[in-house]
């Protein structure tokens, strides 16, 4: 249960010293029973890098697969929560790599519990959607229900281990991570005191479905072949540094805000049809009476990362947003799953976004009230690349907006949510952009626990 902000403050005021459980106790959680789930093994972990750690994993009932990681000294009296990326589905995935992205990591190495899940299947790879196909229980689990039973297993070894309750509980999440981000706040209000949430895949039926199901018909010729590729992303980024890089006044790769950025693209050597792609790119999905299905569209500036997630690099890799449109699309997104013979180049802007609703209600954390958590006393940080071409940075502004309007305005939303949108940024900070601005060149983490025990709102997330 969370702790009301004023416990919390003198709470992060003391000093705790914890006895260190010994490597039989860890052996010993093997035996923990709680209602709903099982202890599948504990063993202590000696990584190289990482403070030593007694690993459990646990399965909460049906089928959602849990590692929790408590460390074997110095454990902080807190916890905290990493989501996954994508489909998920690969357990502990972030943290198999550098990046604090959606990893147990960053929380291990400041003293946490730690804790993450896969969601509620097993997949191999994070674009595969074929567990969710006639089967609501695991879209339930993957939509929200993991992020809940995660805590509450955490917290049962938690107690099992140091004989005491977290005191504090943070969450950490981009992409997909974001969206349970973001349904954590809304769903389980009191569950989190710090929430911090990365190019946020909120609204997944919009963006998944509708969006990205736009950008793929866009882009597509009627022989089937594809109209813009790598070559034509370089042309199009080149005249886009050229003409908007210095219009945030300074020359340095990066487009500060793609809202100010005007383009002419003539002169370039685009066909018609190009031309055509990119200006269904820019403006977003739309139905045929002009109407907006979703926010903006792909931000000028974003080019140098479009053979990843749009056109693939011409040698067979990248391209990503067809792989997770046609599984969504296919497995997750209507009532009635099509299976893998639906062609996303069928998806209807007439009928299919309204075909979506129930799985809306399931996946999506885009609703802009959050006077619940804010009633809390939860703080959270949100993050967003001006450079994301997968998951569009309109959205994001569009929820802030909406919420900072629902809240009172913008001031009296600052007092629980700060916005900080990055120059230059790939989605999650993938791939390292002008300059080699990537998630290394942010820490969220560090100002959010400043902003929890300290009172200090932050004003930046840029590493230091």
């Amino acid at each position: 249960m969370k702790i009301r902000a004023a416990t919390l403050a003198l709470l992060a005021s003391a000093s705790y010293c914890y006895a260190d459980p010994t490597p039989e106790a860890c052996s010993a959680l093997r035996d923990t029973v709680f209602s709903g789930g099982f202890v599948t093994s504990a063993r202590v972990m000696s990584p190289e890098g990482l403070p030593q750690y007694c690993e459990v994993r646990a399965t909460a009932l049906p089928a959602i697969s849990i590692e929790v990681r408590l460390p074997m000294s110095g454990w902080n009296g807190k916890f905290y929560q990493s989501g996954c990326g994508g489909f998920c589905g690969i357990l502990g995935r972030a943290d198999t790599g550098e990046s604090w992205v959606n990893a147990m990591r960053p929380g291990l190495q400041r003293g946490y519990a730690t804790a993450t899940s896969d969601s509620g299947h097993h997949a191999l790879a994070v674009t595969e959607a074929s567990w969710a196909q006639g089967n609501p229980d695991a879209e339930r689990d993957w939509g929200w229900r993991s992020i809940g039973e995660t805590n509450r297993v955490a917290q049962v070894m938690i107690d099992a281990f140091y004989g005491a309750s977290a005191s504090q509980a943070i969450f950490q999440g981009c992409s997909t991570g974001g969206r349970m981000a973001h349904v954590a706040a809304q769903r389980y209000p009191e569950m989190f005191d710090g929430i911090i949430s990365g190019a946020p895949a909120m609204d997944y039926t919009g963006l998944v479905g509708t969006a990205m199901s736009w950008v793929i018909q866009a882009n597509t010729a009627a022989d089937g072949s594809q109209i813009l590729g790598p070559d034509e992303a370089a042309k199009i980024g080149a005249a886009v540094i050229e003409q908007c890089d210095a219009a945030d006044g300074t020359e340095d790769g990066l487009i500060a805000d793609p809202r100010a950025c005007e383009v002419d693209y003539s002169g370039i050597g685009l066909s018609e049809a190009q031309l055509g792609t990119l200006a269904k790119w820019r403006q977003g999905p739309r139905d045929a009476s002009g109407k907006q299905l979703y926010p903006g569209g792909i931000p000028e500036g974003s080019e140098p990362f479009w053979w990843l997630w749009l056109t693939g690099n011409g040698q067979g890799a990248g391209n990503l947003v067809a792989a997770f449109n046609a599984g969504f699309t296919r497995h997750m997104a209507f009532a009635e799953d099509p299976g893998t013979d639906y062609s996303p180049l069928s998806f209807d802007f007439e009928t299919d976004p309204a075909r979506m609703a129930t799985a809306a209600s399931v996946y999506n954390g885009d609703s802009p009230d959050l006077a619940a958590f804010r009633a809390a006393g939860g703080k959270m940080i949100v993050y967003h690349g001006w450079a994301d071409s997968i998951v569009t940075p309109y959205k994001t502004i569009e929820w802030y907006e909406q919420a900072s309007e629902l809240a009172g305005g913008e001031e009296a939303l600052a007092e629980n949510v700060k916005l900080f949108m990055v120059p230059g940024l790939d989605h999650c900070g993938i791939l390292p952009g002008a300059g080699g601005v990537n998630w290394s060149s942010l820490d969220p983490m560090t100002p959010l626990e400043a902003w929890l025990n300290e009172g200090t709102a932050p004003s930046s997330i840029l590493a230091q």
